[in-house]
């Protein structure tokens, strides 16, 4: 129930060549409280519920726990979160061994974009792909419940 992941800019839409899958997800927060954040979602053709603790020192891992619901108790649920919607599409890219997620952001993130690859340990080796640019894993900006109350548009 430990997340480990690093986060990082997009330098280019090369990626989208690359991706074997894509979603749009759209999603809202119910506390972004960042030593509980509760965010509701729904990807594709499916609702989830997710609940992450607050980032260790390194800003590498934190707990996370996450339930699928239906996508009609997301809609619900999603009435109740805080003001914001997050809007993106979610590509997914194979490198090397790890999958790396790429998050194209829209509406009031748009102009955004940033991968996040999820690893096994902290120090965990992983192939950089060359359209990965500066790593952002540390900065809170960064965070999807950071970007619903103060939309990148603003920054």
């Amino acid at each position: 129930m430990i997340e480990i992941e690093r986060k990082f800019l997009v330098t280019s839409d090369a990626f989208k060549a690359e991706a074997f899958a894509q979603n749009r997800i759209k999603q809202g927060y119910l506390s972004s409280v960042p030593e509980r954040t509760v965010r509701v979602r729904i990807k594709g053709d499916k609702g989830f519920l997710t609940i992450k603790g607050i980032s260790n020192n390194s800003g590498l891992s934190r707990f996370e726990w996450e339930k699928e619901i239906s996508v009609d108790e997301a809609e619900k649920l999603l009435l109740l979160c805080e003001a914001g919607v997050i809007d993106k599409i979610r590509f997914e890219v194979k490198s090397g061994n790890h999958i790396v997620e790429i998050d194209e952001f829209y509406g009031e993130n748009e102009g955004l974009t940033m991968a996040e690859i999820e690893l096994q340990s902290e120090t965990e080796f992983f192939e950089k792909p060359i359209w990965l640019g500066e790593e952002v894993t540390n900065d809170k900006r960064y965070y999807n419940s950071y970007l619903n109350n103060n939309p990148y548009k603003n920054w």
